[in-house]
């Protein structure tokens, strides 16, 4: 494990369940062209080891989080755990989707995570190395507007809904 030497401006992660070495490639590449910038990557178990970047393999999920919040910017994996922290810690995120015929996920649903969300504020989306490294430089130029918070809780409705599917009722 590399230590961080200071708060890093970039944290990037690639998740807890898959290596994603492309990522973390791009992302050290990036950190090597931009000496001054602090980055720290959280590698998971892939194989590649950054040789610029600050890195871990993983880490618990409360420091995750103050990562995330210290962070100028979080890039991460196209998934729905990277896309809730980043909602919740205010952080603008760019996310770039795991390939499938590159063996770095068992499907291609990534691309759809990126679809679905990518019209929505303070989530950006990069499908290529090169959008990677263009999008980190235009976001610590401007971070724009971060993500619109997200209520911890279901709404009324939905739980309204919940129990009168569960007790058998219908709820309209």
């Amino acid at each position: 494990m590399s230590a961080p030497t200071a708060t890093p401006q970039v944290f990037a992660s690639v998740g807890s369940m898959f290596a994603f070495d492309r990522f973390v490639r791009a992302v050290d590449d990036w950190a090597a062209a931009h000496p001054a910038v602090p980055v720290l990557i959280q590698i998971g178990s892939g194989a590649y080891e950054p040789r610029t970047a600050a890195f871990v393999r993983m880490m618990p999920p409360a420091l995750y989080q103050q990562r995330i919040a210290g962070a100028k910017l979080f890039v991460a994996h196209a998934g729905m755990g990277s896309i809730i922290a980043a909602i919740q810690a205010g952080k603008p995120l760019l996310m770039m989707p795991r390939r499938y015929d590159l063996g770095e996920h068992t499907t291609d649903h990534q691309f759809a995570t990126l679809a679905k969300f990518a019209d929505r504020d303070g989530l950006h989306t990069a499908t290529t190395v090169e959008e990677l490294h263009a999008s980190i430089d235009a976001l610590l130029a401007d971070t724009g507007v971060p993500p619109a918070p997200i209520a911890p809780y279901a709404g009324e409705p939905l739980i309204g809904r919940v129990r009168a599917f569960i007790h058998g009722s219908d709820a309209g």
